[in-house]
This record gives structure tokens, sequence and C-alpha cells, in this order.
């Protein structure tokens, strides 16, 4: 076993050297994350190079996501087998050269296989920078470390669209994939070079719970893909997604079972007995729902609702990332002095207040109105994030800390895919609901309504060389096309409320977490 070995050279860097290694697999962590979202605000373009239609070209997110979110769990059993830095190392190669081939797909079945790669080979740099960061900074230098995940986490795919946008309208959308190029070599190059903190454990191989492993591919595989679908194709009216959410149900429950009753399991569902794990697992899946979902439904809003370029949706959401990044020497100064409990108290309140705020929503909001709800936003993820990454990975035991921080970031990426999929259902259906109230209220006895329908009517009656009943039916297609974008403006206020709530709930659980002192040094068999 890893023993006395398991750590060789890792005390031996220097402090200065510690923060470059983990500042270099932060740069791996953080283009992991931003290619979520990057490609968000360029679909069209991509479906247009490739000549693919609206739902093949949502396949390029799709397969991203549903590969990345299958291995995330899997990645602290690699890091046993092959090690953390080799597992980083291959990691971000891969990621590396399925970057390239997305850049040089020549249709959309060639994009879709790449995406599905890329998003495999890349995921686990993901949680292992989680357990680099307790094994490189203990005691309260974890603050610091935590401080600087939790930003990158929610930061990276707030900025993934806006990035996107800039690049596909200044170059061409090839260059969204060709930019990871660089990072991604260096990222390789320099981590098998630093960062020595556990040696390789091949011999895991011979008694991994491989039924274990398949039960999870098919439960998370078929989930991602019913939540992903689920909104486009009215959910169980599909026999497709009906037989997939049967699948997730059935090796779901399997992969419990499994992993509660294997010797070896892939994934250790036992740390959730810890009350700190679980809870944080909840407020990692709740931040999740909100940062995903916000994502989603405000360049949806800027592009449907205000008719914004890829570019301009971007520039009116940056205000989020600038506000966090602001934030990150605040939290790190209170994170120094007060109990972390009650900063993720904060965060969590602030994040509900600014679901709140996107409720007054109008179909005039753009980046002035949109200002104060995302700057609050910004703000209140650093205090979310960072307080729940201490809390919830600091109280366990070192040997635990690989298998449970894939738990811990599966769980944010399912509250993200389950938040999509809830403001995609509520976009669909609630939108129908308002339309057919505001229909209502458009009656002949309606004195306004008449007025607007004999002026509209008369102006088009003009245009169209005088032809009074042309003029009338081009009136009415305008009343048709305001009630619906106002009944979906609407919508979009119901879906920000129902997060709201979310949060609400969130915020009133904090207290039953314990407070935890971050680990004084780390164990000899941590990895």
């Amino acid at each position: 076993m890893a023993g006395a070995a398991a750590r060789p050279g890792g005390n031996q860097l220097s402090d200065g050297a510690k923060v470059f290694a983990f500042a270099v697999m932060c740069v791996g962590f953080f283009i992991a994350l931003l290619d979520i979202q990057i490609v968000s605000a360029s679909l069209r373009d991509i479906g247009g190079g490739l000549s693919a239609s609206q739902d093949e070209v949502a396949w390029v997110q799709t397969s991203y996501l549903i590969a990345e979110i299958i291995v995330i769990p899997l990645s602290g059993f690699l890091a046993r087998v092959m090690s953390t830095r080799w597992l980083f190392c291959a990691s971000a190669a891969g990621f590396t050269f399925t970057s390239l081939l997305c850049g040089w797909a020549w249709n959309i079945e060639s994009m879709i296989a790449f995406r599905a790669l890329q998003g495999f080979l890349g995921g686990s740099m993901i949680p292992t920078v989680f357990t680099t960061a307790f094994a490189f900074f203990p005691g309260k230098k974890v603050v610091v470390a935590a401080a600087t995940i939790g930003a990158l986490s929610s930061l990276a795919p707030t900025l993934g669209p806006t990035v996107g946008g800039w690049i596909t309208d200044n170059y061409s959308w090839h260059w969204l994939f060709f930019v990871n190029l660089v990072p991604g070599v260096f990222v390789a190059v320099v981590v098998p070079l630093m960062v020595r903190i556990d040696t390789a454990e091949p011999a895991l191989l011979r008694t991994a719970d491989y039924p274990g492993i398949v039960l999870m591919v098919l439960f998370l595989g078929c989930l991602q893909y019913t939540l992903e679908e689920g909104p486009r194709w009215n959910w169980m009216e599909d026999a497709t997604l009906r037989a997939t959410a049967l699948i997730a149900v059935v090796a779901g429950i399997g992969f419990v079972w499994r992993t509660l009753t294997s010797a070896h399991p892939i994934v250790d569902l036992t740390a959730l007995k810890s009350r700190n794990f679980a809870l944080g697992c909840f407020f990692s899946f709740v931040t999740g729902v909100g940062i995903f979902s916000t994502i989603y439904l405000t360049p949806v809003f800027l592009g449907r609702v205000r008719g914004f370029s890829a570019l301009e949706i971007g520039l009116a959401v940056f205000s989020t990332g600038i506000f966090q990044v602001l934030s990150i020497p605040v939290y790190t100064f209170c994170a120094r002095r007060f109990d972390l409990r009650w900063l993720m108290m904060l965060g969590l309140a602030l994040f509900g207040l600014s679901m709140w705020s996107f409720t007054p929503i109008t179909h005039d909001w753009g980046w002035r109105e949109l200002l104060f709800p995302q700057a609050l936003r910004g703000f209140a993820q650093q205090f979310a994030v960072a307080p729940t990454v201490t809390l919830t990975l600091g109280g366990l035991a070192p040997n635990k800390l690989k298998l449970a921080s894939g738990l811990f970031n599966l769980m944010r990426n399912l509250g993200g895919a389950i938040g999509i999929a809830a403001c995609g259902t509520i976009l669909n259906d609630r939108t129908n609901l308002h339309f057919l109230r505001i229909a209502e209220r458009l009656t002949p006895a309606n004195d306004a309504l008449a007025a607007f329908l004999d002026k509209v009517g008369r102006h088009h009656a003009l245009v169209l060389g005088g032809d009074a009943t042309r003029g009338q039916e081009a009136a009415l297609k305008q009343l048709w096309s305001l009630a619906y974008r106002e009944a979906l403006v609407m919508t979009f206020s119901d879906a920000f409320a129902v997060i709201f709530v979310c949060f609400v709930l969130a915020t009133a659980m904090v207290p039953l977490m314990r407070k935890v002192a971050p680990p004084k040094g780390p164990s000899r068999d941590a990895h």
C-alpha cells in the first residue's frame, strides 16, 4: 500500500513551489470547467459550420456534460491507481489532444464524439485539485486554497459564454477549442515534475468493483441524458426518455446497493455518515442549481427577448465574474476571522437575494438593469462556495478524501443538470400558461386593445399599399408577438423565484453544520 512511501517528495517542495504547482493545477481545473459553457453562446455558429440542425448541435454541449459527470466520481479511484500527478498529467494531455480534434471536426458526428472524449479525459482535473489543496496547504493555509478553488469553480462557467462569444465574433468557433492547446500542454508538462504527493497503486485494478463502475456509468449517463433532453421532448411522453429514465432508476438503485456492500467501492458513500459531508453535498448541489441555472437563464433571456448577439450576451453577464474576483480578498480576510458556517450562511442568503432581485425582470432589461443582481450573485458565489469546500472536505479523514471529493464535485454538476432541466421545463410550461392568461384579457371589450389594433392596423395598411385586411392581420400578428414576449418574461421571473426558494431552504439548514478546524497536516496515508 502507499504507507510510508505515500509522499515521495511532497513535503520537500518549498512553500513557493507548492503555490506554483497548485496554480498550474488550477489552470487545468479552470479550462476543464470553462469548456462546459464556452460553446453555449456559439452553438448556432458551430451548427452552421458543420451543417447541423438545432437538435444535433445541442449534443456538442450534452456529450461533454455526460462524459464529464461520469468520470468525476471515478477520479478518486483513478488517482489511487495512477497517482495524482500522472492522472492529472494524462487528463491534461487527453483534454488538450481532444481539444485539437474538436477544432478539426469535419462534421457534427465527429464533433460530438470528440467533445465526449474531451469531457471524459479532462474531467479528472476537477476533483483532483481539491485533494491536492488539502495535501499542500495544512491548517489555516487551506482557507486561501479553498477560496481560490471556490472562485474558479463558479467563475469558469460564468465566464464561459463571455469568452466563447468574444472568440467566435472575433475569430471563429474553431478557436473555442484551439485556445486550450497552450495551457493544456503547459499543465501536462509541469504537473508531473512538481506534484509528487502520492504513489501509484496499480494493484488496485485487481480488486476494483467493475460491476459497480458499469452501474454507475449507466446511472449517471442515462440520468444526464434524461435531464438534458427532457424539457425538449416533454419528458415521459417520449419513448426514449422513458427508457433512459427507467435505466437510470434501476442502475442507480443497483449502484447504491453495490457500493454499500462491496469491499472496494468506487465511490465512498459511507462519507455521507458525516453530517458535515452530507450537508456539504446538499449545499454543493444547491449552489450548482444556482450557478448553472442562472448561466442558462440569463443568456436565453437576452437572446430570445432582447435579440442580443453572442458577444453582447457575454458582455452583459460579465459583471458577475468581475464582482466575484473583487470579493476574493474580502472573503479571505473574513475567513481568517469568522466562523466559516456564518460566512456560508451569508453567501447562500445573498445568493438567494440576488435570485429574488431578478424577479421584477421586464422585456427591456439589458446590462444596466442586470448589473446589480449579477454583481450581488458574483459576491455571493464566493461566500457560498469557498466555505462549503472547507467545511465539507476539511472534516474528513485523509484516507477518505480522494473518493469523497469526487462525490462532492458530482453533486455540484448534478445540481446544475437538474437546475437547467427544471428551468427548461418551467420555460416550456409556464410560458403557455401566462400566454393564455394574457389572452383572456385581450377581448373586444378592452378599449385600449381596440385602439392599439386600429392604430397599428392603419399603419401596416399604409405600408402594404392601403390593404386594410392585411393591415389588420399584421396588427394581430404583432399583438400575438407582444403577448408571447410578455408571457416569456413572466416565466423567467417564475424560474428565478423557484431558485430563490431553493436558497432560502439551504440558508435555513446551515446551522446544522458543525464547525470544522482544518487538519493540521496531511496524514502519511492521505493518498
